[in-house]
């Protein structure tokens, strides 16, 4: 059985309370080990040594020399690859096959892209005119933010942390991660990399333990943190404003979505099943920029529905080392419950159910685990929760639609603000309809194709800020100007 301890200035604690809590396989429940949930002293301790690591050697290091680092940490996640496949795996449940594609290798590659990135960023400089007629020279001056603090989700651990550690660290800052209590594996093992890259103690720490009166709570309160990033569910985003207030410290947030995915009658059917069945899909459903509302122009939605359902009738559900299996189970019993009481709603609230909507039989070494059937469902009012509530399963609700207009509408009556999917082979419509979206990212005949330079993150309940490229710059770094009179 594996212990997940604390990593704080380099080295792996226990806490002084001696409090554990379980990790456990979704895909059977069993055991996979403890973990050391860290009380107020070792959150404490962990700023500290991020402080510290700041006014250190990791403070004196050129920007070449942290790019040198940073690139040696993503080469030996990747000659780790296996080990860390294995624990994420673990952790999630998620197919081998998909997280040796996607949560691995991107994840590592996080520390490489950022740091090329935004090294090579410019500042600005401007001459001013003065009146004795020998001007001022204004210039741009980036520096660290100081101590960051990493509140990462549990759908895709190690990329969605590495997303915001790599940027971090390529500033020059220090980082004090909280992983989902769900999710703790690699976060725990990148702690072994960055000790054996030669990462200075104190730049890289892990913190674990739950939200309320917890790991989660005693970081977001210390006033030492000068930056927190989370991604995760909007309540706990506004709950971790509210303590970010207290000394005014600076936020981004990428927070929860119901997304749309809209498709026009000239799409290319193929594309748009084929894109559909990943984002309602892969990762079980639990991706926030999945799509869980689905229009369809009503010339091909009964074609639609019944392709969309043929894609889901072959998905093979099973164990993660299987090459064969596309899809896992939820991340714990806990969300399969919430998940499920949703199905029971759905049902409720005068579903027709397309398919799935229950509980699959996976036989007796695999029925223990977070199983639920992935689902369609159609026949839905607009104002059913169900269309409305953020599930983050594996299912989709699929309404007809006929004008431009009414799709718009329809797309953009949510709280939320994260993503939208465009399916359509006319250029003007599909640029008219992506910039009437009222979400941070929308995409054309795809979906989940991210280029890291570009800006990432949610509008209106789905977050606040952005990141990605230069624009972490402005989150990860202060600037001040500097006015040099001639």
């Amino acid at each position: 059985m594996n212990e997940f301890k604390n990593f704080i200035n380099g080295e792996f604690v226990t806490t002084s309370s001696g409090k554990t809590f379980e990790n456990r396989n979704p895909v059977d429940n069993s055991l996979i080990g403890m973990v050391h949930e860290a009380g107020k002293p070792e959150v404490d301790a962990a700023v500290q040594a991020a402080k510290a690591a700041m006014k250190g050697p990791w403070g004196k290091m050129t920007q070449a020399q942290r790019i040198e680092m940073l690139n040696r940490v993503a080469d030996r996640i990747n000659e780790r690859f296996d080990e860390f496949l294995d624990a994420e795996c673990k952790d999630t449940g998620k197919p081998r096959k998909v997280a040796s594609h996607i949560d691995i290798p991107r994840g590592a590659a996080n520390f490489k892209a950022f740091s090329e990135t935004l090294a090579n960023h410019p500042t600005e400089a401007f001459k001013l005119d003065t009146p004795d007629g020998k001007g001022a020279l204004n210039y741009g001056h980036r520096k660290p933010k100081g101590v960051i603090a990493v509140i990462s989700p549990w759908n895709l651990p190690l990329l969605l942390m590495t997303f915001k550690v790599g940027p971090a660290l390529a500033c020059g800052n220090a980082v004090v991660v909280k992983p989902s209590e769900e999710t703790p594996a690699t976060a725990t093992l990148l702690g072994e990399v960055m000790n054996e890259c030669g990462v200075p103690p104190g730049v890289y720490n892990v913190v674990h333990g739950f939200g309320g009166n917890s790991a989660g709570a005693f970081l977001t309160a210390n006033t030492d943190v000068d930056a927190i990033t989370f991604t995760g569910e909007t309540s706990t985003g506004e709950t971790i404003m509210r303590a970010a207030s207290v000394g005014l410290r600076n936020i981004s947030m990428e927070l929860g979505g119901k997304n749309p995915g809209i498709v026009f009658a000239d799409c290319d059917m193929d594309k748009a099943i084929e894109g559909t069945m990943r984002s309602a899909f892969v990762n079980c459903g639990q991706v926030c920029l999945g799509t869980e509302r689905v229009y369809v122009e009503r010339p091909i939605f009964e074609a639609f529905v019944q392709r969309l359902k043929e894609g889901v009738e072959n998905l093979k559900l099973g164990r993660p080392e299987d090459p064969e299996v596309d899809f896992g189970p939820l991340v714990s019993q806990e969300h399969k419950e919430k998940v499920l009481s949703y199905y029971n709603l759905a049902v409720e609230e005068g579903a027709t159910v397309v398919v799935g909507g229950g509980i699959p039989d996976m036989g007796a070494e695999l029925n223990a685990g977070a199983w639920v059937e992935p689902t369609i469902w159609t026949g839905l009012s607009d104002d059913a929760r169900v269309v409305n509530e953020e599930i983050f399963g594996p299912c989709c609700h699929i309404r007809p639609f006929d004008t431009e207009e009414e799709v718009i509408e329809l797309a953009n009556d949510t709280q939320y603000g994260l993503a939208a999917t465009i399916w359509t082979e006319n250029s003007s419509r599909a640029v008219r309809v992506a910039e009437a979206m009222d979400v941070g990212l929308a995409w054309v005949n795809s979906w989940f194709l991210r280029d890291l330079r570009t800006a990432f993150g949610g509008a209106k309940e789905s977050g606040i800020g952005r990141e990605g490229g230069v624009h972490g710059l402005e989150f990860y770094t202060e600037t001040k100007n500097v006015c040099i009179k001639l």
